[in-house]
Formats: C-alpha cells, sequence, structure tokens
C-alpha cells in the first residue's frame, strides 16, 4: 500500500515479539512513522505543483521507509493496536494519527485537503499520499467499514459512508493511549474499567494461589509465540477464578491485569444480555471484535450465569437460549486475548467450555493463618489501633478475606475518640453485623473469643429482634 511495495511483504512477515507491556507512550518510538508521513505530504505538494522531489528528500523517505519496517516488525504497535495487524491497516492508522502528533504534517495536511483547518486526513489524501491507483480504492475503502480490522478494535471512527472526501479520524482513546495516557482508552462496548492499584504483593493468598496466578501472567506473555513455534493457535487464553464469594478473586484479577501492565475491563452482562432474540448474541460480537488482539484484560464475573449448561429443548426459548451459550462458546474460543471468568458454581457451568481453559484457580476460604495475615493488612496501625486488640484471637472467627476487609472498614468508622481507637469492642460489633448479613440469627459463641468483647446492648437489642421476628403474628400484634 505504499510508493516502496512494502505492504505485501509485511503482512505476510509473522510479527516480532511485542515490546514489553507498560511502553504505551510511543510518540518518540514512532517518530519514523511520522517522519515518513511528512516526507510523503512534502513529496506529494510537489507534484502538485508539476515539480519534481529533491533526490534528497527521496532518499530520506526510503530510510524512513526502512525504519518503518522494522519498528513494525519488533511489534512497537502492539500495545495499542494489538498483533496481527497488516501495513496498509497501520499506514491507514497511522495517517489518521499523524495531525494530532506532527504539526508539521498537520499544516502539509491541511494545504492538501480543501477545507481543513486542522488537517484532519481523509480518504482521498490516503489515496494520495500511498499512490493507490483507481482499482485500489475499493479495498482501501473497505479498511474503513465497521466491519474491517481497525473498526472492528476501535481504531478509528468509520466514516458514514464511502465518499472518498470523509474525513479518517482516529477512535476515542487511541491518541491518549499514544501519547501515553491509557487509562483513558475506551471501554469496548458493554464493559466498565475495572480500577487499578492492585499488585501481587496486594494479595493474601496460598502460595500455590499465587504460583497459578503467575502461571497464567506468563502464559499470556508467551502467547504470542505459538505461531513463531508452529505450534497450533489457541484463543485467548482463558482463566477460570473459582471458589466461594469474599476469597479475593476479583481482587487477584486487578493483580494480574496490573502485572501485565494492561487495563481490565469488567464485563457487565446488564449491558449486553437482551431479552430480544438475537440482540445479545450482536451485543457480544461487538464486545469481542472491539477486544480482539488488543493489550487488555476481559473479566467476566459471576460466568455460570453466562456460560451456562444447555438444557434441554423444552420451548422455543430453550432453543434460543442454548444458542446463546453455543454463540458465547464459540466467540470466546477464537478471541485473541486473555479472558478471566470468576465463578461462584463452578459445577454449573457447561462442561464442554472446561476444557478450554489454560488456567483454573481454584480459591479456598482462608485458613485461620491467612485470616490473621488479613487482619494485620486491613486494620489501621498500631497509633490507631487500642491494646486490647489481638489479632490472633480476631483471626478465630471464620470470615473469607471480603467479610474482614468490611468489618476492618466498619470497625474503623464506629471508632470513637479523639482521636480515634480502634479497640476490640468496636471490632466485635463490625464482625457480629458482618455476620448477621445473611439474615442468620447469631449466637455469641458464632464470635469465638471476641464475644467476650461484644457489648452487652448490642447482643440483647439483637437477641430481642430475632425473638421477634420468630414469635407468632399474634404475638407481634400484641
Amino acid at each position: 500500500m505504499s510508493p516502496t511495495g512494502h505492504g505485501t511483504a509485511a503482512a505476510a512477515a509473522a510479527p516480532a515479539a511485542p515490546i514489553e507491556a507498560g511502553h504505551a507512550a510511543l510518540v518518540g518510538a514512532l517518530t519514523p512513522e511520522w517522519a515518513r508521513l511528512e516526507l510523503l505530504a512534502a513529496c506529494l505538494l510537489a507534484s502538485r505543483r508539476g515539480d519534481d522531489p529533491p533526490q534528497a528528500a527521496l532518499d530520506d523517505l526510503a530510510r524512513r521507509q526502512q525504519e518503518v519496517t522494522a519498528l513494525r516488525g519488533r511489534g512497537t504497535w502492539d500495545p495499542v493496536t494489538g498483533p496481527g495487524l497488516d501495513a496498509g491497516d497501520l499506514d491507514v492508522l497511522a495517517t489518521a494519527l499523524c495531525p494530532a502528533v506532527s504539526p508539521r504534517a498537520a499544516a502539509l495536511f491541511a494545504t492538501i485537503v480543501p477545507n481543513s483547518a486542522d488537517g484532519t486526513a481523509t480518504v482521498a489524501l490516503v489515496q494520495e499520499l500511498f499512490a493507490l491507483t483507481a482499482d485500489e480504492l475499493a479495498p482501501l475503502v473497505a479498511r474503513l467499514r465497521p466491519g474491517s480490522a481497525l473498526a472492528g478494535r476501535s481504531l478509528i471512527s468509520p466514516p458514514p459512508d464511502s465518499d472518498p472526501r470523509r474525513p479518517v479520524r482516529p477512535a476515542p482513546g487511541v491518541l491518549d493511549a499514544i501519547l501515553g495516557s491509557p487509562d483513558s482508552v475506551a471501554a469496548p462496548p458493554g464493559s466498565i474499567r475495572s480500577p487499578g492499584g492492585v499488585t501481587f504483593d496486594d494479595l493474601i493468598v496460598s502460595p500455590g494461589i499465587e504460583a497459578r496466578l503467575r502461571e497464567f501472567v506468563t502464559v499470556v506473555r508467551n502467547h504470542h509465540r505459538l505461531a513463531e513455534w508452529g505450534a497450533r493457535p489457541i484463543g485467548g487464553p482463558l482463566a477460570l477464578f473459582a471458589g466461594p464469594s469474599g476469597v479475593g478473586k476479583s481482587l487477584a484479577a486487578r493483580a494480574v491485569a496490573a502485572e501485565l501492565g494492561w487495563p481490565l475491563f469488567r464485563v457487565d452482562l446488564s449491558l449486553l444480555v437482551d431479552k430480544y432474540i438475537g440482540e445479545t448474541e450482536k451485543n457480544f460480537t461487538l464486545l469481542f471484535d472491539a477486544a480482539h488482539g488488543r493489550r487488555l484484560v476481559l473479566h467476566f464475573e459471576e460466568a455460570e450465569s453466562l456460560f451456562g449448561k444447555r438444557g434441554e429443548i423444552r420451548e422455543a426459548r430453550d432453543r434460543y437460549a442454548n444458542l446463546e451459550v453455543s454463540h458465547l462458546l464459540s466467540r470466546i474460543e477464537v478471541h485473541e486475548g486473555p479472558c478471566i471468568l470468576s465463578t461462584n458454581l463452578r459445577r454449573n457451568l457447561d462442561t464442554a467450555f472446561l476444557r478450554r481453559f489454560q488456567t483454573v484457580v481454584e480459591f479456598q476460604r482462608p485458613d485461620r493463618r491467612t485470616r490473621e495475615k488479613l487482619w494485620r493488612r486491613l486494620l489501621p496501625g498500631t497509633a490507631h489501633l487500642a491494646g486490647d486488640v489481638d489479632q490472633a484471637e480476631l483471626a478465630a472467627v471464620e470470615l473469607t478475606g471480603g467479610e474482614i476487609h468490611n468489618a476492618a472498614v466498619t470497625a474503623c468508622l464506629l471508632a470513637a475518640g479523639d482521636p480515634p481507637k480502634v479497640d476490640a469492642a468496636v471490632i466485635a460489633v463490625a464482625v457480629w453485623r458482618e455476620l448477621g448479613k445473611d439474615g442468620r440469627p447469631l449466637h455469641p459463641r458464632d464470635l469465638g473469643p471476641l464475644a467476650a468483647h461484644l457489648p452487652r446492648d448490642v447482643r440483647r437489642a439483637d437477641t430481642e429482634a430475632v425473638a421477634i421476628q420468630d414469635a407468632p403474628m399474634e404475638a407481634r400484634v400484641a
């Protein structure tokens, strides 16, 4: 797609290993791209005036072309685009981005393109810059359509029609990623960005679980090498985080994404699942198309509700429900990018889907030693902690990590004094409230050693409330 004829060769070559994650500030690394486009625009202007471009400019253009081919072979674009785009796609994307990062290119583009004050690229400009013939215009327009690789990965905003005068613009968030603000990258349709700031040091899990999580990170980083080694390509990689609620599955997903240096996007099923037949599949197609090949992690919570077992067909709706599951299984199997599925009910997942995971991590409720580590991590320091607080005593109560976090936060908020002190009584109340969230009747023995610190008025009030709730209706009215 260029006057130097590099497009076919670059597209056919297997991509080299991408640069390490976290190098999203690419303006400097992509300098040859912008310089090449500036030279192409200058040569085009000279040609329009009827002049031959200076030989020095042509020599410089040939040198820049070699640099562009080399940097693309190193995968310099991959942190933003993902692997697999051919040279023609990258030519279009670079032209769309160039005016925003190169003032000289913007001025040249504005001179070439009529009625373009800001130098925005157009389809016709791309055609002229890369000396495309009339027969090559249709393939160029196809690269800009909604179903193309560029539009499907949310890299460009497709023009509304095929008019060559229409602008070619980068999609929202792409320029931010190029300029070094990857947090501004737009979320794929139907997903919400999860907060960062969590590392493996923040996880308090068994060594076995941490080892499996680190294995998955290694699998993701080496996934692109399958093609180099001649192995059969697979989708994903996929990981399943299974275990009861509150054991750290979501926190682990955030830590994995942080270790990779990639953003984590939680798939919001309420934005994707639709009551109308066929709409759910369409919504998930948009999600996977936008995320395909990008350096991001998709996180599906409550996966059993989405990838559940296909049931017996009793009515028409059952048939379509099974089709939805089959469609999702097929899409996630070919999706190029890491996905993490978390579930509280592993047994409810479709068995045909379980074999597709590269990594399965089974999270367990924390043992006493882990609970003590959690309390020490989540309670404030000794300056705000009363002397009667014994973390080993707190660990005797069987809580999950999520429940310990909630209780620790509640205890801090209930603490009184100037300055406030978190004492054993406040923690006992917080744990008592956390245990009572499921609505079951409580007994002080549920607190173990903490029962001695539970204020009598709290215990009495809750006991009376339970007695009234369990009494017959006539007694309640009386």
